[in-house]
């Protein structure tokens, strides 16, 4: 089975998305479209126009949601306005709020204003939600073991995303006992982003990448899916950290899915150091490794994450404000350069 995947150029200024489309079949059977995140409003557009004139079809069988944020969901919008789109792929956890009321700590709260409030800390993803009802699109919750095309999600496990990510989404209602974990953690990445960047050595036998990486609830929500097409196959991570993606290698270890052989994988949340670990990346490597980063985003792709990518193997790109094709089995595009691989780095951020 032939496929090409597009890593699609998010935002002008400092700001990182995603914006992934695919195209995988073969010319006798007739090829299918996925679009994966849509990044801002403009990239919806720039998403669409893409699909129509690139791909030459208006038809795309599924559109992937892989968490709320709105560099992620609200390009998709565009898509599902403008195209035919099959199926919507994402998670509606206001939908849940009678079945997890109990897991916050204000007693006051009523099903409906678990509801309300849900759906306001999540606005893009809700947003995404009312065009699909509007256009008729159904909508699918894309949990662990669900099948989208030729992809097989790995996580999140429902229960976990319900009873344990939801409650400490941003915006939400305070969950039980979670008070002071969340706030350590908000203290934590607050002081990371101030940090002014200093610089540390290293070589391909010392390693600076700590394994005691965090990140927000909702990004460890994001869809991690597999595919192989061929035999190539493709990880697709959105933002997912630490946690997710461990998960996600003990399932597929368990139903006997190797990921440290993959032809590509998606560098989580833009290259933050915050997402990976060297634990995690001994078990999922990739021949190649692809990065969403704006032009003007500084920070993304993290040096320490890219040398690591690399001490283990992988070619390293990033977007930059520029499309990555990574195709098998197709013909070749006009108009489309290789990106400069990233190079190994003797300093990286400490």
């Amino acid at each position: 089975m032939a496929v090409e995947i597009d890593f699609l150029p998010v935002g002008d200024g400092a700001r990182s998305g995603d914006a992934i489309t695919l195209r995988y079949g073969d010319a006798q059977a007739g090829y299918r479209v996925m679009a994966v995140d849509g990044g801002t409003q403009a990239s919806g557009e720039a998403l669409v126009k893409h699909i129509r004139g690139v791909y030459g079809t208006n038809k795309v069988a599924d559109v992937v949601n892989t968490h709320p944020d709105g560099d992620h969901a609200s390009g998709l919008s565009v898509v599902l306005t403008e195209l035919d789109v099959g199926r919507l792929w994402m998670h509606r956890p206001w939908d849940y709020a009678e079945d997890i009321r109990h897991l916050f700590q204000d007693g006051r709260i009523t099903d409906e204003s678990l509801e309300r409030r849900i759906r306001e800390a999540l606005q893009s993803a809700h947003d995404l939600e009312q065009v699909a009802i509007k256009r008729k699109v159904p909508i699918i919750e894309p949990y662990r073991g669900a099948n989208i095309g030729p992809f097989l999600v790995l996580s999140p496990h429902k229960d976990w995303y319900l009873k344990e990510l939801v409650p400490n989404f941003r915006g939400t209602p305070e969950a039980k006992g979670a008070a002071e974990g969340i706030a350590a953690l908000a203290k934590i990445l607050m002081e990371k982003a101030k940090e002014g960047v200093a610089w540390v050595k290293e070589t391909l036998a010392i390693e600076t990448l700590k394994d005691d990486g965090e990140t927000s609830a909702q990004n460890e929500s994001s869809v991690v899916m597999c595919a192989s097409f061929d035999g190539n196959k493709v990880l697709l991570t959105g933002d997912a950290g630490i946690q997710a993606l461990t998960r996600s290698a003990r399932y597929a270890a368990g139903i006997g899915l190797r990921l440290d052989d993959l032809w590509m994988v998606q560098v989580p949340h833009h290259g933050s150091r915050n997402n990976v670990s060297p634990a995690i990346l001994d078990k999922i490597k990739g021949q190649y490794a692809i990065a969403s980063a704006a032009e003007a985003d500084d920070l993304h792709p993290r040096r320490v994450v890219t040398n690591a990518l690399k001490r283990r193997g992988a070619q390293v790109y990033a977007t930059k404000g520029k499309g990555i094709r990574q195709q098998y089995g197709m013909v070749y595009r006009d108009g489309w350069t290789a990106a400069a691989e990233i190079p190994f780095y003797d300093q990286v951020e400490a």
